[in-house]
């Protein structure tokens, strides 16, 4: 589906592993639109403080280049880790601000996902998604995807990674994950890819009939 109306912008909201970049990818497929993991930027900024072993992140956000990494510096707990401690530097996130909001204005259309798109970055977006589900099964879809990348890792290490992730998000004073007051909420928990894909299209649909 190639929309045809006036150009949209899309949140996609929502904490680590509940599934929001797979319904912000398909949503930016179905609509043909430009799609955005503003999550990457975060996580470029932590792999070059861990390359380097800076400890200026502001200085690398202002710097960064997105074109210069590869997906497979950016996936492992470490890199995930030190991306979500720089996302709580006020400066980091204002470094990194000007150039989701230029990149949310891209025509046809664009579709953000990360954990204050809806609030923050675009708190205007056409619509707004909040993607969630029960750090249990967070934490069993991010060991299975670590898994398949080949990484060794145990379960309940990725499980305390998740819920002391969740903690510094929701607390931090700048730009907290949390839901937009009109964001639809969605609970992937106990549903499969596309029983969550299928409710997100029939609101999609909805909105650019």
């Amino acid at each position: 589906m190639q929309n045809k109306g006036p150009k949209m912008i899309i949140a996609v909201d929502g904490p680590s592993a509940a599934g929001k970049g797979t319904v912000a990818r398909a949503i930016a497929k179905e609509l043909g639109y430009h799609f955005l993991d503003t999550g990457t930027l975060y996580r470029m900024v932590g792999v070059e403080m861990l390359r380097t072993r800076s400890d200026n992140p502001v200085a690398i956000a202002k710097s960064l280049n997105p074109s210069s990494f590869n997906d497979a510096d950016l996936r492992s707990e470490e890199v995930a880790s030190m991306a979500s401690k720089v996302a709580a530097v006020p400066e980091v996130r204002k470094a990194l601000l000007d150039f989701q909001r230029t990149f949310a204005a891209r025509k046809p259309g664009a579709v953000l996902d990360g954990r204050d798109i809806g609030t923050v970055v675009c708190p205007k977006a056409d619509l707004k998604f909040f993607v969630t589900a029960s750090s249990e099964e967070r934490a069993r879809r991010r060991h299975e995807e670590l898994k398949a990348l080949g990484h060794d890792v145990e379960l309940a290490s990725v499980y305390d990674d998740i819920r002391e992730r969740d903690e510094r998000d929701a607390n931090r004073s700048v730009a907290p994950t949390q839901p937009a007051e009109d964001a639809i909420m969605i609970d992937t928990s106990l549903l499969d890819r596309d029983e969550v894909l299928r409710a997100v299209m029939e609101i999609v649909r909805e909105h650019v009939a």
